[in-house]
């Protein structure tokens, strides 16, 4: 499923002063990639379009007061977004299983591809796909000039930096930034499946969300996806197939009119299967982190998203009441119109935030009052440097979703 460093890079800060040529060491090409949270595309309507239909309210939740948005799916959407940087910034194995960032956006994007299909399906695949690729243009134009000026050759596969129906290639020097974007390969095949999906999901949606975990037992105990695009492509939708289509029975109405004995039972059921399956083969896999193991990942993100999903929808659970305050209300709208672009170049600022740490032990008053060594001084480095990037680069998504263009949102 690719190949992520955990932070790799990022440690040489905490170690003590690092050399310039150990900043940004090579990920290790062995381990899957991060599995943290994907940026949303449907955070706002358009202007000068037709009104997109995911700024409407969900069917069996009530949203705020005065707003379209569901400020509750919001705030775990920002929540998703903070804990894939700070996965990347320590690496934690235990993040998967306090907050499955990646089983979360997916359960969401469900919801909002269900919403917008109430149009019909080719102007909601081109909104998506309009919405998507310019800042991922914009994050690209950077990353692979810079290794085009490191001597990297692409072959044909460069067609997947224009598209990303497959993973897009790159070097090995770059492997830290471009490892993120299986999961716009993923979204954007989900999108582009879905009229399929809903349809058949509609047809028989309990037994289709039930069976839509089969494929992921059969690739993980009958048959084995080769190690190539199509292979991890094909691993990576049936990891979260599940949670897509969970985000199709939240619209639909159908987790409210669950019953709560089945629903909790269910869903324990699958946490336990998962946790079980993870900690069961810590030794086959090295490690207890969910982004490892595609089934413990698949069970563990179905039961913990069922139970937030089915919280919104028969329990009618809100925003959370300490986060009405204005100043942290505004920071959750700020994240969601900023998504993309936060998960876009996260992972660059927290590489470069290893060489600006690395210049600080020159300064001897650094030296002495800062943190230099602490993971934590670099993980508030990279907030700075992503506040950078989305102030220079957050307004493509305003173009890119034809709104106006706005320094912050």
């Amino acid at each position: 499923m690719g190949a992520h460093s955990k932070g790799a890079a990022r440690r040489g800060a905490a170690a003590g002063k690092p050399h310039a040529e150990e900043s940004t060491p090579a990920p290790d090409r062995g381990s899957p990639p991060d599995r943290g949270s994907p940026p949303d595309q449907d955070s706002a309507p358009d202007r000068g379009s037709p009104p997109d239909q995911d700024s409407a309210p969900d069917r069996g939740s009530v949203p705020d007061r005065g707003s379209a948005r569901d400020r509750y799916f919001d705030t775990l959407r920002a929540l998703a977004l903070v804990r894939v940087v700070a996965y990347h910034a320590f690496g934690w194995p235990w993040a998967g299983l306090v907050f499955p960032s990646m089983g979360v956006m997916f359960g969401l994007a469900g919801t909002l591809m269900a919403r917008s299909l109430r149009r019909p399906a080719p102007t909601v695949l081109r909104s998506r796909l309009r919405r998507l690729l310019p800042p991922f243009w914009c994050w690209g134009l950077f990353v692979v000039g810079a290794m085009l000026v490191r001597g990297w050759m692409p072959g044909w596969q460069i067609v997947y930096w224009v598209v990303p129906l497959g993973d897009p290639p790159g070097s090995a020097w770059g492997e830290q930034a471009w490892e993120i974007l299986w999961y716009l390969r993923t979204y954007l095949w989900f999108v582009l499946l879905s009229p399929l999906l809903l349809r058949l999901f509609r047809l028989a949606p309990v037994p289709v969300l039930l069976l839509s975990l089969v494929p992921i037992v059969v690739l993980q105990f009958l048959w084995q996806p080769p190690g190539n695009r199509f292979g991890t492509g094909l691993l990576d939708l049936a990891t979260y197939l599940f949670c897509w289509i969970l985000g199709f029975a939240h619209h639909d109405g159908v987790l409210a009119r669950a019953r709560a004995v089945a629903v909790v039972a269910l869903s324990s059921a699958a946490l336990a299967c998962g946790a079980w399956y993870a900690f069961a083969h810590r030794s086959e896999y090295g490690t207890y982190d969910l982004d490892d193991i595609p089934l413990a990942q698949a069970l563990w993100s179905a039961g913990f998203l069922t139970l937030l999903m089915y919280a919104r929808a028969r329990l009618g659970t809100g925003f959370p009441g300490p986060v009405r305050m204005r100043r942290l209300d505004r920071l959750v709208s700020v994240f969601n119109a900023r998504a993309v672009t936060v998960y876009l170049w996260h992972e660059l600022a927290l590489v470069l935030a290893v060489p600006l740490i690395d210049r600080c032990w020159d300064v001897p008053a650094f030296e002495a009052y800062l943190p230099l060594e602490s993971q934590w001084f670099l993980l508030g480095v990279g907030w700075v440097l992503i506040v950078v990037f989305v102030l220079l680069f957050g307004w493509v998504e305003d173009v890119a979703a034809r709104r106006r263009p706005r320094l912050v949102p």
